[in-house]
């Protein structure tokens, strides 16, 4: 098992690597930081001063090798936008986004696991057919969409939680609903088709005639072997939502985590700062592979070293 998280952990040393490099290339292109940052009334010497000032001035190959040097010591240099070391930026905005992941994982798994197995017992039933319409409504919905909706009928028109912002629980909950419902109609689909394949499996059908009950065939046998698949989904949907989706939800919900602040630093050319978030980001999606990793193998031994 060591030597198995020692392999994964250096390959997602270079997974970071890789992708830290790569945005260091593509933040010289999103725009001139100078143009951004200065009024445009600025001197030629004003602009020369504030691109001395953070290295801009330098050919193209010496700011990527003093960026390598400063990588690895997670010097990432001062925010352009920010005016503070752009890692301890990232590092203060990264719990908010810990939070609405967490809170949002946690509504999609709590409610799409058992009414998706729920819905497996009775194919073509009633409740399965509207757990499947409001599936793939789920699915359906954009994120952006949904979360307007949301503000309009229960911020706006009821009044019953904040429109944006932070800092209590009544602000969590429309970002973490909006967050949940896409995640939560696919793993409500996949658990009900898991289920429903396991209910017609020939070790289901011997526990029911020798008298056990339903519902313990249901959730200790057939549940625990539709376990694997419905991880698996679940890891992804949280790299997902690292990685991409929180972008769309802290934006429209003005919520200050690393999403909301990488949309400003592309807006201001803070390339500093976006590098860092980038780079975190990067570091959480190998994390998370790689206790996904461990976590299989420890379901299910005969996964590979591979």
């Amino acid at each position: 098992m060591g030597t198995f998280i020692l392999r994964r952990a250096f390959q997602g040393l270079l997974v970071v690597l890789g992708v830290t490099i790569v945005v260091f290339i593509a933040t010289r292109l999103i725009g001139d930081p100078a143009k951004v940052m200065l009024p445009l009334s600025a001197t030629d010497a004003q602009r020369a001063a504030f691109e001395a000032q953070f290295g801009l001035d330098k050919p193209l190959d010496q700011q990527f090798f003093a960026f390598i040097g400063d990588l690895m010591s997670f010097d990432f240099g001062e925010s352009i936008w920010q005016r503070k070391p752009a890692l301890d930026v990232v590092l203060g905005k990264l719990p908010k986004t810990l939070e609405l992941i967490g809170a949002g994982m946690f509504l999609a798994v709590a409610i799409g696991i058992p009414l998706g197995a729920i819905a497996a017992v009775r194919p073509d039933g009633l409740f399965d057919r509207l757990i499947v319409g409001l599936s793939l409504t789920g699915l359906s919905i954009p994120q952006f969409w949904l979360g307007l909706l949301l503000i309009m009928i229960f911020a706006v028109g009821l009044g019953w939680v904040p429109t944006s912002g932070t800092g209590t629980l009544a602000h969590l909950i429309l970002p973490a609903v909006t967050l949940a419902v896409p995640a939560m109609a696919r793993i409500m689909m996949l658990v009900r088709s898991s289920v429903i394949n396991e209910l017609n499996q020939q070790y289901v059908r011997t526990a029911k005639a020798r008298g056990l009950p339903f519902v313990r065939v249901l959730f200790q046998h057939a549940m625990r072997n539709a376990l694997v698949p419905v991880l698996t989904l679940a890891g992804w949907e949280v790299i997902s939502a690292w990685a991409g989706y929180t972008v769309v939800v802290e934006t429209v919900f003005a919520w200050p985590g690393l999403g909301f602040t990488a949309m400003k630093a592309i807006g201001q050319s803070d390339l500093f700062l976006l590098q860092a978030i980038v780079f975190v980001v990067a570091v959480g999606i190998v994390i998370v592979n790689i206790l996904l990793d461990v976590l299989f193998k420890l379901i299910d031994p005969r996964i590979k070293d591979a």
